[in-house]
């Protein structure tokens, strides 16, 4: 965890929030300075704050600006820091308790969060209008100074020809589209230019299917199913129903400023090399793929491949990825988990109790928590509103970390109709929700709020029944990689469970578990071995042995996929122990040594089997005691062998002629009287 903020300088907005100076320094540490006019009268508070130099912290985001204009006229000013103390924690009815809260929303925002990659698109302003009648062509018209535009009308139908070309007018039905902000590709059907003789009606000439359109933008006012799953998290993917004015007006005004060089972050960081997708052509593991919104995610031989340029950022993929292969970078998960612990510290030290995690995203959670402050009774206080990018990137790591750091309950803000499927962070929390009963935590521990209305986001807050957290709250600093912060997490969990068990059995699909083994129907040919992406599955270079390491298997199926036998099956559970045990043997046979030069090379029943199998009822080894001996030696003495008595592999006996309809018919002739 950072150092706590050595300088805090909070505001009660002109006396209409109490301020608990000494809850916050008991939370936090450090210089703790009040106001109740900081933006305006009291400024120059704020001048001499940044005066020497020392990072700062206000508790003030409105104003912001205001300090922000400040700042930068000091040529040595510090780092200032703005936090919301006011909308998420003063203007409630339950004020008078809201100190400890104030100190852990300033923990929070005094962890730095580390830098995010970019990824930069590039737009000419290359335009497809898409349309199905004058409307589009009206739309042109307003971008036509701005934009390199071409129209395209599915079925038109009395379209006026123009005047003067000022732009491309064809017709044509979209079939299928791809790409990209910037680049994207369209397949199109029935095109055709128009007819520059057209009189009275728009003509075009013969139609052609399988035309192909290259693009940076595409405005979509065709009124027909979008042209991308989840369309609105498409960037350079324009659509307003043509029978709204106000939202054509306002595609058109955003379509206007997509000219230029681009940067969004690359949510996800991705790591092939530990992905369990596949092993030879046989699929394991596909929960980002059947969860991924937009499309981003595509088979690659034995990984998957993510594509930046169309990833949206919703995080599902990371929080469901067994490996950590895929993992969140707005923050990383071991980012989140330290200021979620900056967060529960702070608030259990300045007195507070009961924490409730409120976790929300800024353009629909923040609006909802200040429409609240506003307009209602404001936030309980013992709910800590914590800011994401998404709420769906929140995986089970986070979970288990908040209530090992001592919150008595989390719930996920959400809205009431989410833009797209959601199934990722209902899974998390069914998975999550076994884990904490089943350590005492209780039932109902974790749950989604689905709203649109803040007061019923209110209500649902002050419904949640008051309860204790952990018994000995946790102080881990999580550093690493996401699997590892996930173990990590978990095992700090079990420490300050209230009642603590070694296993606890999880539904199917859990990223954790045993493998179970029919002993008897195993031949040790070890393809889960090869199969396995994490090493969970091993062998010995010595002995016929297959051994298996429960803390690091996934639950990904490879191994049960690729058994030639189906002796494997999986058994998702939580064993805490498994993160200090040793490999252990699911089977181990004698090996069978080289009768001519005494090599182990393979497995004893299994060489006995085979051999057994063969002498007598196979013509290789019907007349000679010395080819059934080639089936006991190792390689080399075989190749050996083979060489110095002369075996042909191709000495099969001749098989007979291939029978005919007339050798059919005479031997129906022979047999007749």
């Amino acid at each position: 965890m950072a150092e706590r903020p050595q300088k805090i300088l909070i505001c009660s907005c002109e006396d209409t929030m109490p301020l608990d100076a000494d809850a916050v320094r008991r939370g936090c540490g450090g210089n703790v300075a009040t106001a109740d006019h900081l933006c305006r009268t009291q400024i120059d508070r704020f001048r001499a704050a940044i005066s020497d130099g020392e990072p700062i912290i206000v508790g003030c985001t409105q104003e912001a600006p205001v300090f922000s204009e400040i700042t930068a006229q000091n040529e040595n000013a510090p780092p200032v820091t703005f936090v919301n103390v006011r909308e998420s924690a003063g203007w409630s009815d339950e004020a008078a308790r809201v100190g400890p809260k104030m100190a852990a929303l300033i923990a929070a925002a005094a962890e730095p969060m580390p830098d995010v990659p970019l990824v930069s698109l590039t737009s000419e302003g290359v335009t497809l209008i898409y349309g199905r009648d004058e409307r589009a062509i009206e739309a042109a018209k307003l971008l036509a100074d701005h934009l390199d535009i071409t129209v395209l009308i599915t079925r038109p139908k009395d379209i006026a020809p123009p005047r003067a070309t000022e732009f491309p007018v064809v017709k044509g039905t979209i079939r299928s589209a791809g790409g990209h902000f910037g680049a994207f590709e369209l397949t199109v059907d029935d095109y055709a230019p128009p007819e520059p003789s057209s009189r009275g009606v728009l003509k075009f000439a013969a139609a052609r299917d399988d035309a192909v359109s290259r693009c940076d933008l595409i405005l979509d006012l065709s009124g027909a199913a979008p042209l991308f799953p989840a369309h609105d998290l498409r960037d350079g993917y324009l659509r307003a129903d043509p029978d709204d004015p106000a939202a054509l007006l306002a595609a058109v005004l955003k379509a206007r400023d997509l000219v230029g060089g681009f940067d969004k972050p690359r949510y996800i960081t991705f790591t092939p090399e530990i992905c369990a997708h596949s092993r030879s052509k046989i699929v394991g593991c596909r929960r980002c793929l059947d969860l991924c919104p937009t499309g981003a995610i595509a088979p690659a031989g034995d990984h998957v491949a993510i594509d930046a340029n169309i990833c949206a950022g919703c995080g599902q993929c990371a929080a469901v990825c067994p490996t950590g292969a895929a993992s969140y970078a707005l923050p990383p998960a071991d980012a989140l988990l330290r200021r979620l612990r900056a967060m529960l510290t702070a608030y259990r030290d300045a007195g507070g109790t009961s924490a409730i995690l409120l976790l929300h995203d800024e353009p629909h959670g923040a609006a909802l928590i200040d429409a609240l402050a506003r307009h209602g009774n404001g936030l309980p206080a013992n709910v800590l509103p914590l800011a994401t990018n998404e709420v769906m990137q929140v995986g089970l790591e986070a979970i288990a970390a908040a209530f090992a750091y001592g919150a008595a309950g989390v719930r996920f803000l959400t809205r009431a109709k989410p833009r797209h499927d959601i199934a990722g962070l209902t899974k998390t929390i069914a998975l999550s929700e076994p884990i904490l009963a089943g350590l005492g935590f209780g039932q109902g521990r974790v749950a989604m709020i689905e709203t649109d209305d803040p007061f019923a986001l209110g209500d649902a807050l002050r419904a949640i029944e008051p309860s204790g957290g952990a018994a000995r709250p946790a102080s881990f600093s999580a550093i690493g990689a996401k699997r590892d912060v996930l173990r990590l997490a978990l095992r700090e969990l079990h420490h300050a469970a209230p009642a603590p068990v070694d296993i606890i059995a999880l539904p199917a699909g859990a990223p954790f578990g045993t493998v179970e083994l029919n002993v008897e129907g195993c031949t040790l040919c070890l393809s889960c071995v090869a199969a396995c992406p994490t090493g969970a599955l091993s062998d010995d270079q010595e002995r016929p042995v297959l051994r298996f390491a429960e803390d690091a298997c996934v639950q990904c199926g490879l191994c049960k996929a690729t058994c030639p036998e189906k002796v494997i099956s999986l058994k998702p559970q939580l064993d805490f122990r498994a993160a200090n045990a040793s490999a252990r043997v699911l089977k181990e046979e004698e090996p069978f040594c080289c009768i001519t030069c005494g090599k182990p090379f393979g497995v004893k029943s299994s060489i006995e089997r085979v051999a057994a199998k063969l002498e007598g009822k196979h013509w290789m080894f019907q007349n000679s005691a010395k080819r059934l001996d080639v089936i006991k030696m190792c390689a080399d003495c075989r190749v050996i062998t083979m060489t110095n008595e002369n075996f042909d592999p191709f000495g099969a006996p001749a098989r007979p002629n291939p029978r005919t309809t007339e050798d059919y018919l005479r031997e129906r002739e022979a047999k007749e009287p």
